[in-house]
């Protein structure tokens, strides 16, 4: 569904991303695990269009995306929730799930996205006429998801979806996601919590100083002694 091959990005002269491929298959859950610095956000704004990459190929569909304008990409199925949420804060709720759904024509679609949303997230339905800013940091996590939902989207994009939640919070999050894993949607996470993430997702990539130095199923990599020595705190 989703190819990547020798991807190099960065910012100026700085380059995060070092011939980066990988892929992602038709109703897989992938995750791209790594320590902070790693290039994981990065990694996901050149899939989004937000950054060119100098070198290499991305693929989704055969379409190429590297020649698709970014306000284009969304329109191939791509939605991405970003690390920071980008949530409009004086709008409230439910105007700022309608925003997900600005590219859906159809009233009847629309409508049917956010029962789905709301039923996925029964306090986002509870906070419906509130403001956005008002909201905690997991209903800002869960109403960006939210969003992002809103589109229909065929691949969703999740960076860092615990960051800055209390456990508790970053559980209902992942539960979500993995509802949303189990009913056949394709999603690619970026995330720092290796232990959730490998508990969610079918395969898993290993970035670190912007490259891939590991790569398997979530089992093979939940094993292997380089995960656990650095990132599960398990001794070999």
């Amino acid at each position: 569904m989703l190819e990547l091959t020798s991807v190099r990005a960065g910012y100026g002269s700085f380059q995060a991303l070092f011939d980066v491929s990988l892929e992602v298959r038709h109703g897989e859950a992938v995750g791209v695990i790594g320590p902070n610095g790693a290039g994981k956000t990065t990694l996901m704004r050149v899939i989004s269009g937000l950054i060119r990459p100098t070198a290499g190929s991305i693929v989704i569909e055969r379409v190429d995306l590297l020649a698709t304008p970014p306000h284009r990409i969304v329109e191939v199925g791509i939605a991405h929730v970003p690390e920071s949420r980008r949530l409009f804060p004086r709008m409230t709720v439910y105007e700022n799930l309608l925003m997900g759904a600005y590219a859906v024509a159809e009233p009847e679609k629309r409508r049917r996205s956010l029962d789905f949303v709301f039923g996925l997230f029964p306090r986002l339905a509870e906070r419906r006429p509130q403001l956005a800013g008002t909201l905690s940091g997991g209903e800002r996590k869960m109403l960006a998801i939210g969003r992002a939902l809103m589109g229909g989207p065929s691949l969703l994009l999740v960076d860092e979806p615990s960051l800055g939640l209390a456990p508790k919070l970053t559980e209902q999050v992942f539960d979500a996601l993995r509802k949303l894993s189990d009913d056949g949607l394709t999603i690619l996470l970026v995330e720092q919590n290796v232990t959730a993430t490998l508990e969610m997702v079918d395969r898993a990539y290993v970035l670190e100083q912007g490259e891939i130095v590991l790569e398997g199923s979530a089992q093979k990599l939940t094993e292997s002694e380089h995960v656990k020595d650095v990132y599960l705190g398990v001794l070999a």
